[in-house]
């Protein structure tokens, strides 16, 4: 009854339009005030140590590294590279755009902001090159969403918060080399879908770039690239911890866009930095918003009750992963990626952990949801960043993205009974 009442409220302030980190504030506050005895300067105290974990301040240096990236020059030549490699294939740019997004995502993080940096370049290219405006909007769209999956990823980290204190929680650095194989995958296969779809229709291809035009555009994007190596290389070979590393990027990042690509003056950091920095206390409103969210949950025992409900009907993993699929999906329809994760993670995990699922594989299986989310109508982010890039309604971009959402949708299937997928890599290395 009170999980009825605490999903009710949140529903109905949500749906007054209300954003959602504010929604949630209020039905802790309203249940702990009119439906418990819990003191409410336990909800103050909660606020502020809710916040206090040493992995949230990942989440500002890695924006603020994806936002000097986006406006340094990264992307620009990441997109010569990507081309001069695989622009001579069928749909060429396409195919450019696919790989530029791979890359790109490796060192921002954020599926927006990869939309963003891409698409703003890639998407003018491939319509003056030849391209139906809607083919090129459809693989921005969904191939950014790479931005979450390959790491490092902000919404990874916030997975991990999610589940911190839960005895079988993984780590951000478990979280971060599981990433790669799918991420790799996924690129692999929307690059796969973009080619046989321009084999089609015919769409144009480039020359094939030389050897010396490729180690051109290779020593070009370099700088950005090493970016990958410093963060990944970094955390795994013990150097430093995710949260350092964000930190890192960051100092790269601006090192990189303002004297070594010097494509961003000194006088537009301040911008970059408030930019971040709202960006920033944004995603830690609704974090703040969300940890009290799941103390009320914890307090009333409703993760709890709701596992031993589960585990009582009998309901195998299969079935509990494909019930997890539909609810994730259904939310990416009223929620950005943040806030599910933050929600229903805590909600979530301890019954996956009881039916014996591996933390990691269900943490990738949540991170491949928000992508398939982050494409669909009405609450798509990418959807609404790729329509202000290509000033295409979102009923029309919709349309656009089917085939590319389509083979996620595989793709999230594949992940979701293959753990192999997720789990393979991190094997491998010892970090499980």
């Amino acid at each position: 009854m009170n999980a009825a009442i605490i999903f009710g409220l949140l529903l109905v302030l949500m749906l007054t339009g209300m954003p959602i980190s504010i929604s949630l504030g209020l039905t802790v506050l309203s249940f702990l005030f009119f439906m418990t005895d819990v003191p409410i300067d336990a909800v103050a105290l909660k606020l502020f140590t809710g916040i206090e974990k040493f992995e949230i301040m990942a989440i500002p240096f890695f924006i603020l590294a994806g936002n000097f990236l986006t406006h340094g020059g990264v992307a620009r030549r990441m997109i010569n590279f990507a081309t001069s490699m695989v622009g001579h294939w069928h749909g060429g740019l396409g195919l450019a755009g696919v790989m530029a997004c791979a890359l790109f995502a490796a060192v921002s993080g954020s599926s927006p902001a990869t939309v963003v940096a891409i698409g703003s370049i890639m998407l003018p290219a491939m319509v003056a090159q030849g391209f139906p405006r809607n083919f090129g909007a459809g693989i921005i769209t969904t191939s950014g969403a790479l931005g979450i999956l390959i790491p490092p990823s902000i919404v990874m980290v916030m997975y991990c918060v999610a589940t911190t204190g839960h005895p079988q929680a993984a780590s951000i650095g478990q979280m971060f080399i599981a990433g790669v194989v799918p991420g790799l995958m996924l690129a692999f296969l929307l690059g796969l879908t973009t080619w046989y779809r321009a084999r089609k229709f015919g769409y144009p291809r480039l020359a094939k770039a030389s050897a010396g035009q490729r180690l051109h555009a290779l020593r070009e994007s370099f700088w950005g690239l090493l970016l990958i190596v410093v963060v990944m290389g970094g955390i795994y070979s013990g150097i430093f911890t995710p949260t350092e590393a964000a930190a890192m990027a960051a100092v790269y990042a601006f090192i990189v866009a303002v004297f070594i690509y010097k494509d961003m003056p000194l006088s537009r950091v301040p911008k970059v930095l408030l930019d971040s920095a709202s960006m920033s206390a944004m995603l830690l409103y609704i974090i703040t918003n969300a940890v009290l969210f799941s103390f009320l949950m914890t307090s009333e025992q409703i993760p709890q009750n709701m596992a031993a409900w589960i585990l009582d009907q009998n309901m195998g993993v299969w079935v509990f992963l494909l019930v997890v699929n539909i609810l994730l999906l259904m939310a990416g329809n009223f929620m950005e990626p943040s806030s599910i994760v933050l929600i229903m993670a805590p909600i979530l995990f301890p019954v996956a952990m009881k039916l014996g699922i591996d933390p990691v594989h269900f943490g990738i299986l949540i991170i491949v949801n928000m992508e398939v989310g982050m494409c669909h109508p009405p609450v798509g982010l990418n959807l609404y960043v790729a329509s202000g890039i290509t000033k295409m309604g979102i009923t029309e971009l919709t349309v656009a993205v089917w085939p590319w959402l389509l083979t996620m949708l595989i793709f999230l299937g594949m992940v979701t009974y293959i753990p192999a997928i997720t789990l393979w890599f991190p094997r491998l290395l010892g970090f499980m």
